[in-house]
């Protein structure tokens, strides 16, 4: 699981305006629900006879460090990372 949690995200805030991406640390609850839902999620969407197949082998695409699930968390740590001149907006 380690490998599909994120460890921030971006969230929105509307500052005079303008809405800006703010990079925000995710509580470790938070982590935990968002790594299983992407990893069912893109189990479901994965080719392979029934859903215990298709979610082993995320699993274990997840456990080399490939798939659909780390990739989604490397896609939301960039966009977090690009958007870091915004982090002073924090609350």
């Amino acid at each position: 699981m380690n490998n599909i949690m994120p460890q921030v995200e971006v969230r929105s805030k509307r500052i005079g305006g303008a809405t800006f991406q703010i990079p925000t640390e995710i509580r470790p609850a938070r982590k935990l629900s968002m790594g299983m839902k992407w990893l069912i999620k893109y189990s479901r969407a994965r080719s392979g006879r029934g859903m215990a197949e298709k979610l082993a082998a995320e699993i274990m695409a997840a456990a080399k460090g490939e798939g659909a699930a780390v990739k989604k968390r490397e896609d939301t740590h960039k966009m977090a990372d690009a958007n870091r001149a915004f982090a002073h907006f924090r609350n």
